[in-house]
């Protein structure tokens, strides 16, 4: 799979980039890690009709890393609605089966993946099992939760990319007890270029139901966003570190 740089308002590094272009003549580029361009938008919808995402340009969130930022991304909120949670689950299981074929067991990153890799388990009729944070300070010590065995293929389940630093640990220790792990599904991703080359130094192959750029593509579309909104929106991808800090 290619790893294409995904940056809102600047040309990707790789030349196969696709543009979309918005009625306010903006472009948004986004990237091949999206499985499926329709089920994108459907997902995005989702997330901002139950309000899993929300987006306030004029009033920026902080986040615990001091990042001023326009987006709030909580993709538990999904769990609470049936048919929302059943749409995402349906969404995870074609991804994986489209561009990894069926594993042997299904894994979950604690702690937003575990309760979405244990509703795609169930719905593959797969084992389940969970990467915790860090290993346990009592007891076995475990820091992989649920019955493997070595050489077992593995997908890896997680809510949110944002560096990616979180889900490649995950990756790692899988790695470390000795299974394959095909690769990483994720619902959302602000597709910042630090993901995508830790992603590619990790040989990890990734996906996500949706991701930043579709997002605001549907925000756009249903009137959640205004088009004065994105520049904003656009400018904060571009340099999220440094974004509004000045204010």
């Amino acid at each position: 799979m290619d790893f294409k740089c995904c940056i809102t308002g600047i040309p990707s590094i790789s030349e196969e980039v696709k543009i979309m272009t918005l009625s306010s003549m903006k472009t948004l580029y986004f990237c091949d890690m999206i499985d499926n361009k329709d089920n994108a938008l459907k997902v995005a919808e989702i997330l901002l009709k139950v309000k899993a995402v929300k987006l306030q340009p004029n009033q920026p969130f902080t986040w615990a890393s001091g990042w001023k930022s326009p987006i709030y991304c909580d993709n538990r909120v999904t769990l609470s609605y049936p048919k929302e949670r059943t749409h995402i689950r349906q969404a995870f299981v074609e991804a994986i089966l489209s561009r990894f074929g069926k594993p042997d067991l299904i894994a979950g990153i604690a702690t937003g993946g575990i309760p979405q890799g244990a509703l795609v388990a169930q719905e593959l009729g797969l084992p389940f099992i969970y990467v915790r944070s860090e290993a346990k300070g009592h007891g076995l010590g475990n820091l992989i939760e649920g019955h493997y065995e070595k050489g077992q293929r593995v997908i890896l389940i997680e809510d949110l990319i944002s560096t990616g630093g979180s889900s490649l640990k995950g990756v790692d220790a899988l790695r470390k007890a000795e299974l394959d792990v095909k690769g990483l599904v994720a619902v959302f991703s602000y597709g910042f270029k630090n993901a995508v080359e830790n992603f590619k130094k990790s040989d990890c192959p990734y996906i996500t139901l949706t991701d930043y750029a579709v997002l605001i593509e549907q925000a756009l579309n249903s009137n959640y966003i205004g088009k004065k909104d994105l520049t904003l929106l656009q400018s904060w991808r571009g340099n999220p570190s440094g974004w509004m800090q000045e204010k």
